[in-house]
């Protein structure tokens, strides 16, 4: 750091005016790679919001803001610059702007994940908020109390009806911790000192959210609409964890799918709304044919069977060995394989065994067979399949295998 000593706490122009993104201030420190303003309207990363980025200015010099940081012992904010140029020095008066995207597209996910929490609570207060992330489009809420996909939509419900009721009036105070007994906290807080309270009031003045929060939000609530829960999943230490999205980047995604939607109904001559009951009817159409295919696959089998004759092998055994086209016709073959006899197919590089005697174990002459011609398998005593890399040498191999397992 090039000054003498520690800057003064940056005043935070984020907080007094979350919307007002252009400022002026001037260099009151600075040293690798960053810098450090009287003033920033630059949000610093904290509280699961990523910090602001944006550009800093001196006449026709530019310098790109691509981070910022707080350091809370001094309550300073360090903007990272990036550029050809070399930082200003200590003393340079600089005009400011904040990349408005992405500042707006923050304050939308920090302001609809105070909303969403509040919602979830009100629905069961069992659900209380142990972390969050905002750091990207899919948000998350970490919730204990075990909530499940009815207790979002009731959550998502209720939200939208707060929404369309009227205006969510966002409100700041920063109070001193010894005065936190007086609000409703929703997520009780260890912080000392002075607090800094993030408040929504709905239409006739009655709190719906507060929280201690020291990030951006939007001056109305309802500008975080859409609030769109997009999954649950257990995490560990048994919380729940949702993840949703809010504002413009929620308004895109349910965009996308109905987009999405929308042409694949159209793929299947129906509407959006018909889909469900398209996609219904295709599945019990499938299931029709699932069973048909079955019928003819066993069908097929028996025929196939019925066309080898079976040869006698040692006491009495029957058996069968088989070629056959399909890979699937395994299983029906060699599961239906009689008593007295043992049955033996190839099907491509799939090969299996089917044993209806107890003195043949179709697991380990399989074994034996595919030992002697290259393969890999195994099973249970009455059916066995595996992998052969020698195919056209494993029915003979099997007939060995038999043989030997009925005279050892």
């Amino acid at each position: 750091m090039t000054s003498s000593a520690l800057p003064a706490p940056t005043r935070r122009l984020d907080h007094a005016e979350p919307l007002e993104l252009h400022f002026r201030a001037q260099v009151v420190a600075a040293g690798d790679g960053e810098l450090a303003l009287d003033a920033s309207a630059f949000y610093p990363q904290g509280g699961g919001q990523n910090g602001d980025q944006g550009w800093l200015r001196a006449g026709e010099q530019r310098w790109a803001v691509t981070d910022t940081r707080l350091d809370k012992a001094s309550g300073v904010v360090w903007h990272a610059v990036a550029g050809d140029l070399p930082p200003p020095p200590v003393g340079t008066p600089l005009d400011g702007e904040v990349d408005a995207t992405r500042r707006l597209r923050q304050m939308a996910r920090h302001t609809g994940e105070h909303l969403l929490a509040q919602a979830f609570a009100r629905v069961n207060p069992a659900f209380e908020v142990a972390a969050v992330g905002m750091r990207g489009p899919d948000c998350t809420l970490d919730l204990g109390g075990g909530p499940s996909e009815a207790d979002a939509q009731a959550s998502e419900v209720l939200l939208r009806e707060m929404m369309v009721a009227g205006p969510l009036h966002l409100e700041t105070v920063t109070v001193p911790h010894t005065e936190l007994h007086a609000y409703a906290l929703r997520r009780a807080t260890s912080l000392t000192g002075d607090v800094r309270l993030v408040m929504f009031r709905d239409r006739a003045g009655e709190l719906f959210d507060v929280s201690a929060c020291a990030g951006t939000h939007l001056p109305l609530g309802n500008l975080a609409a859409p609030v769109t829960v997009l999954g649950l999943e257990r995490v560990k230490a048994g919380l729940t964890r949702v993840t949703f999205r809010a504002g413009p980047e929620a308004a895109e995604y349910l965009a996308g799918v109905y987009r999405d939607t929308r042409a694949l109904a159209q793929s299947f001559s129906t509407s959006p709304a018909g889909l469900a009951e398209r996609i219904d009817a295709l599945r019990r159409e499938r299931g029709a044919l699932a069973a048909e295919a079955e019928q003819l696959r066993s069908a097929l089998a028996e025929a196939l069977v019925a066309a080898v004759p079976p040869e006698e092998v040692a006491g009495g055994v029957s058996l069968r060995l088989l070629t056959l086209p399909q890979g699937e016709l395994l299983t029906p073959v060699l599961g239906a394989t009689p008593a007295g006899e043992v049955r033996a197919a190839v099907a491509g590089t799939r090969c299996g065994v089917g044993s209806g005697v107890a003195e043949v174990d179709a697991s380990a002459v399989l074994r034996s067979a595919l030992a002697a011609t290259g393969g890999r398998g195994g099973g249970r005593p009455e059916l066995a399949q595996g992998q052969a890399e020698q195919p056209q040498e494993v029915l003979a191999a099997v007939r060995r295998a038999v043989v030997q397992a009925l005279e050892g």
